[in-house]
């Protein structure tokens, strides 16, 4: 074992002095002019690091083109068909804020109920009717339909926005993180324009 830590500590001394270009003394080179030999060959390697560089400038090129990244502050191409001011949202911001909603909640079709109800087809839909999902009796009583406007009411705080549902949850403060979130919603839960 001793012998092996005693190894291993002699390659990382070569390496650091090859690294660090030897000690600088003339003594040391004899032995660290074998060591710069093969430190030279990684030196090379380093020349074809523009190869490797323009690998790395490919593959920015294919992760937009993987997921449609929109500049910083420009809108999200995926809002680009939804109404304003939701498609000048920013669709990462959207998903991110999704987070804190999805320990309760579901936004693929058929996917069931959590704690809350699924998510999926909620705008256009009134207000505590998902199949399969207990509401309170606040939600049961409601009388509204679930449009953008509402929903922006109810992230902004869900306990004032309807007084007796057992959402326990503060809501989100920022309000471009509400526009991102609904904007987000609208695309993930199948969103429809109301028939006019």
């Amino acid at each position: 074992m001793s012998r092996l830590l005693k190894s291993a500590a002699a390659l990382s001394a070569i390496a650091l002095v090859a690294a660090c270009g030897g000690s600088g003394s003339d003594a040391a080179p004899s032995s660290a002019a074998e060591a710069p030999a093969p430190a030279s060959k990684p030196a090379p390697a380093t020349t074809p690091a523009p190869e490797p560089a323009a690998d790395t400038a490919a593959a920015p090129a294919a992760t937009p083109a993987a997921a449609p990244a929109a500049a910083p502050g420009a809108p999200s191409p995926e809002f680009a068909n939804l109404p304003a001011p939701y498609n000048t949202a920013d669709y990462a911001r959207g998903r991110r804020t999704f987070k804190l909603c999805s320990s309760c909640h579901l936004d693929k079709e058929g996917a069931g109920n959590l704690v809350g109800p699924n998510l999926y087809g909620l705008f256009n839909r009134k207000v505590g009717t998902e199949p399969g999902f207990a509401y309170s009796d606040a939600l049961k009583n409601a009388d509204f339909t679930w449009t953008p406007d509402h929903v922006d009411e109810w992230l902004t705080n869900p306990r004032e926005y309807l007084r007796g549902n057992r959402m326990s949850f503060a809501g989100v403060r920022k309000p471009e993180d509400r526009l991102a979130l609904i904007a987000y919603l609208m695309t993930e839960t199948g969103y429809e324009p109301p028939a006019e």
